[in-house]
């Protein structure tokens, strides 16, 4: 029997104490789903869908901050396409190129930089929303800025880093399932330090069915021994040290600051803003943006769907006023948001 199968039997023959599992990753998610391993579990598995969707847990002041910045600065806003759509207090930014404003989807943060060289009589602004896996990338559009004398770019920041969401989602799951491409960059010595000092247990898991199969597995396991533990089932990708160059590129120029997610509220240091040294590429800065307070749909429950305390099926607007044709939030919005997996995949569960 292949490794493949083995994990299979044991995911679906589990027959222990119930226990809960958290994927971080959006991407996780969709692809539980979309592999349907969550058919193959044991009742006694549950899943949890937790705040690894970097659209999702970007708070509705940020969408209001780009909103003012379209209408109100006259910028020209460069974004990924998911961001369009994802609600503000009033308005999305669908609305605002509505109404006239320039929005412009790029496929890479270098797309943004490029399209401010080309037209310089535009204030180009990139919306800079990720966790670790991107932000190198975005940080690399500051150096491309700086390096050709780019005047009219700069980054509206809502990155954010995911040690400290896991210490504030801890207490929702017995064990984590890490996302490959994030311990990429920041290696493992995280995880071994959430588990020897935290207690805290978990699987760094790659994407394929296989595995994502084998690391559940290794999380069935590990929690039926009882101890906190830490096991790197994606070596081939992920490592110790992770990428010392990504890391250093993110601290060369941006820096920790307190952050709002959403549902969760504010994490002390789990946000990344640009360094005072690169105030002129900072687009709250270079454009005096004053202090936004956003407001979410009352009715939307993705707050609670991101802190596992609910299940996207839940919500009264799921499947009905919110769909991914007219989301009411941005779970449903994003391509790696839980409401959309399971609009697309999971309304049988």
């Amino acid at each position: 029997m292949s490794a493949t199968e083995e994990a299979k039997q044991l995911l679906s023959d589990y027959d222990g104490p119930a226990i809960h599992i958290m994927e971080v990753c959006g991407t996780h998610t969709h692809e539980i789903f979309k592999d349907g391993i969550r058919q193959l579990l044991s009742p006694k598995i549950n899943l949890i869908s937790g705040p690894g969707c970097p659209v999702c847990v970007t708070p509705a002041d940020f969408i209001d901050e780009a909103v003012m910045l379209a209408l109100e600065k006259n910028c020209t806003i460069t974004t990924f396409g998911d961001l369009v759509r994802v609600p503000g207090s009033e308005k999305s930014l669908a609305d605002a190129r509505a109404g006239g404003a320039k929005v412009k989807v790029v496929y890479a943060p270098s797309d943004a930089v490029d399209y401010a060289k080309k037209h310089p009589d535009e204030d180009v602004v990139f919306l800079s929303v990720g966790f670790e896996t991107t932000v190198p990338s975005e940080c690399l559009t500051v150096q491309q800025a700086v390096e050709q004398g780019i005047k009219n770019f700069s980054l509206l920041t809502a990155n954010k880093t995911m040690p400290g969401a896991y210490l504030a989602m801890r207490e929702a799951t017995d064990a984590f399932l890490y996302p490959g491409h994030v311990h990429a960059i920041i290696g493992t010595s995280l995880c071994e330090k959430l588990r020897d000092e935290y207690g805290i247990s978990g699987v760094c898991a790659g994407f394929t069915p296989s595995e994502l199969l084998i690391a559940l597995a290794l999380e069935v396991r590990g929690l039926s021994k009882g101890k906190p533990f830490f096991i790197n089932a994606y070596p081939r990708v992920v490592t110790h040290e992770g990428s010392p160059k990504a890391v250093e590129l993110i601290h060369k120029y941006l820096k920790p600051v307190d952050a709002v997610w959403r549902g969760i509220g504010e994490i002390k240091g789990s946000g990344l803003a640009l360094r005072d040294e690169y105030a002129d590429f900072d687009a709250r800065k270079k454009y005096s943006l004053p202090h936004i307070t956003g407001r979410d749909n009352p009715a939307c429950r993705c707050g609670e769907v991101l802190q596992g305390r609910c299940t996207s099926k839940d919500c009264p607007l799921f499947g009905k006023a919110c769909t991914p044709e007219h989301p009411a939030g941005a779970c449903m919005v994003s391509s790696e948001g839980a409401c959309s997996a399971y609009y697309l995949y999971g309304r049988g569960f």
